[in-house]
């Protein structure tokens, strides 16, 4: 008798692990749409044969190109980033029991334009051609040492955050309020920085802070790749914990879950992998807000199926705002960060006006 109704407990509950899984395999099957659709997307007008002909070595050398050197690095540059940052808003939100962090919102990202406004005029990366006209004016000399002072200053955020936490207690409300402060000097700092710099640095700064996915090579897309791999087994073994955390600090510290250790760690982990991207592609952002928002409309709050559900939407929405600015206005390609934040912020402010006070 004890088991048949253990059997028919366990009857629903399995019917909702399946549902879940199921939304997860129909996540991965938009995801590879949207992968295809801005494949096809672009002015250079390839036809789907040509696409999957060239997918598979088949093809023009021209169309090789297209696909292999500048289409394919964009979608994969998309994917990861999107994943990394909705990843990290995802834990983000959940560690910090506020529904409005993510990286961008935090000061990882302001933290990286700060360090890459140093290294593009105060340590020379920035190049000032001339010869050319505006866009040689705005190469940048020395991707790799803006790359590694904006990786350093996305950072320097989170260890900022979790130093000025300890000395009061590893607190959410404490670590919101010290992103936003530190958020704040950042882009003070930045603003200084750039008040000294002639025309041409000022505008490479601002050229930066735009982000692009065009800028990332394979190599860096592997490194992002790869620490996304890592932190989403950190956050998925971790899975559990994030669920007793929905229900408050101290319910999870009676069930066990090592509050103390996990806040700062999930905070590195986001804050590392947000940084990585931020550090190669520019700034980007609301996506890290805008995925977990969305998935949570479908999955909840368990974050068994949370996480990875948050990460293809993060993969899902960078791709779709790429091919927004591939073909609004052909064959200009929009600044990928300014439309991200044009979309995001409107759900930003549904947010507040729908929770009222944040606590």
């Amino acid at each position: 008798m004890k088991k048949d109704q253990m059997a028919e407990l366990s009857a629903p509950y399995r019917q909702y692990v399946r549902r879940k899984w199921g939304f997860v395999a129909i996540c991965a099957a938009v995801m590879a749409l949207a992968c295809l659709a801005s494949l096809a997307a672009g002015s250079a007008g390839l036809s789907l044969g040509q696409i999957l002909g060239a997918l598979v070595g088949y093809g023009s050398r021209e169309t090789l190109t297209i696909i292999w050197n500048v289409r394919m690095p964009r979608i994969a540059a998309a994917v990861v980033v999107g994943a990394a940052l909705a990843m990290s808003g995802c834990v983000m939100q959940n560690v910090l029991r506020n529904p409005l962090a993510s990286a961008s919102t935090l000061g990882v990202s302001q933290g990286a334009s700060f360090g890459a406004a140093v290294a593009i005029i105060c340590l020379g990366a920035g190049s000032q051609i001339n010869s050319g006209g505006s866009s040689a004016a705005l190469t940048i000399s020395n991707p790799y040492l803006v790359t590694a002072c904006a990786f350093l200053g996305g950072m320097a955020t989170t260890v900022l955050i979790l130093a000025l936490s300890r000395v009061r207690g590893v607190t959410p409300s404490t670590m919101v309020l010290a992103g936003v402060a530190i958020s704040s000097m950042f882009t003070g700092g930045t603003t200084l920085v750039q008040y000294f710099a002639d025309d041409v640095m000022v505008a490479t700064v601002v050229y930066w802070t735009f982000g692009s996915l065009g800028r990332a090579g394979w190599q860096e897309i592997a490194l992002i790749g790869l620490l996304c791999l890592l932190a989403l087994a950190f956050f998925l073994f971790h899975r559990w914990n994030y669920n007793a955390m929905e229900s408050g600090i101290h319910t999870a510290r009676s069930l066990g879950v090592p509050v103390e250790f996990l806040i700062p760690a999930s905070m590195a982990v986001c804050a590392l992998i947000a940084s990585v991207s931020v550090a190669f592609v520019g700034c980007i952002s609301f996506i890290g807000l805008i995925a977990p928002h969305i998935m949570r409309v479908f999955v909840g709050n368990d974050y068994r199926f949370l996480i990875p559900c948050s990460a293809m939407a993060g993969a899902v929405l960078l791709l779709a705002s790429d091919i927004a600015c591939r073909v609004l206005i052909p064959p200009v390609v929009l600044p990928i960060g300014a439309l991200t934040s044009f979309l995001g912020a409107p759900l930003f402010l549904y947010l507040i006006m729908k929770r009222g006070s944040v606590k």
